[in-house]
């Protein structure tokens, strides 16, 4: 069964890989995944607010007028916050690279064009086949309109595409009040594929100590099902770039929905986390068997093949599915 897939330009033996998570951070985990069969390897991110903290501490030690921004340093996480240095970050991407022979792709996570994007190219230097910049974004200033929100991430992607050649792919929320036009905007910007969707980590309210408590929820199948739907949309009408998909995908099942509905990639967090690397596998093998046992003849053959323009009934994926689904209900 030829698996391969095309995701940003990289030609991948199957579109199974582990998303931006902890389970990059560990030679041998990253071994177990290569030889559980693995397509790419995906790097957690390294965050424009971790950069510019490093880099403020350098100016710390270079200026003796600390006291003339120390106020100003409380806005930015405590240097505790992260544990590795950008250094290490760097020198990681090339460990990885040197450890396994599939595509390796490097993560930033911020919102500013700044210093900070410089980085990109030392992740391309460091040997990163592609980028993947996370963006991840909570606009709460009621200034700003969502056409700002959106010309920051065009910006953002425009100043990193400057600093590398490197295939990029841009993850983001489901919150752009046009998605579509949005997308086509970052492909026009630089961007090779986006991915949907980050998953946002909403903090919840103690009601006895009266404060907010951060809680990490892995996700479930279900999630799938708001990515489904863009997929099916964006993939239909933009093409040229790469659709990945992150958050809900736990089955073979799951991977095979996301692929028919339009994408090219998909990552597995949670499922990998509860359930180990070797994981992965065993979803690689389910997908192969059902693609053979439905007589494909290849992944590209179903990449798709449930997309708006391909769907049986387009109305599923907008607004005529609508009455249907609440008509549906019955106590």
């Amino acid at each position: 069964m030829n698996l391969e897939t095309d995701y940003l330009g990289l030609k991948l033996k199957n579109p199974l890989m582990p998303g931006a998570s902890p389970l990059a951070d560990d030679l041998a985990t990253i071994r177990r995944l290569e030889d559980a069969g693995a397509g790419a390897i995906v790097m957690h991110s390294l965050f424009e607010e971790q950069i510019n903290l490093e880099r403020l501490a350098v100016e710390r030690d270079v200026e003796s007028h600390t006291e003339s921004f120390a106020e100003a340093t409380t806005f930015f996480p405590n240097e505790e916050d992260f544990e590795e240095t950008c250094e290490e970050y760097l020198s990681l991407v090339g460990k990885i690279k040197e450890t396994v022979s599939v595509p390796v792709i490097a993560s930033l996570n911020g919102i500013t064009p700044g210093g900070w994007t410089s980085y990109a190219k030392l992740i391309q230097e460091a040997g990163a086949d592609a980028l993947e910049l996370n963006y991840y974004d909570l606009p709460s200033d009621p200034t700003k309109t969502g056409a700002d929100v959106e010309a920051r991430a065009l910006d953002l992607v425009k100043a990193i595409r400057k600093e590398v050649t490197l295939p990029i792919a841009v993850k983001l929320s489901p919150f752009f009040s046009s998605l579509p036009n949005f997308v086509s905007e970052l492909k026009n910007a630089g961007a090779n594929g986006v991915i949907v969707f980050n998953r946002f980590y909403q903090p919840n309210i103690n009601i006895e100590d009266l404060d907010t408590d951060s809680v990490l929820e892995l996700s479930t199948s279900a999630e799938l099902r708001l990515r489904l739907r863009w997929l099916a949309v964006l993939s239909a009408q933009i093409e040229g770039i790469s659709y990945g998909v992150t958050g809900g995908v736990h089955t073979a099942a799951d991977a095979i929905r996301a692929i028919m509905a339009g994408a090219n990639g998909v990552q597995l967090v949670s499922a990998l986390l509860q359930n180990g690397a070797d994981y992965l596998g065993t979803v690689l093998t389910d997908l192969t068997k059902w693609l053979e046992e439905h007589e494909y003849d290849s992944l590209a053959q179903m990449t798709g093949t449930m997309n708006l323009k391909h769907c049986p009934d387009a109305t599923a994926f907008e607004r005529g599915n609508y009455l249907r689904i609440l008509k549906s209900w019955q106590p």
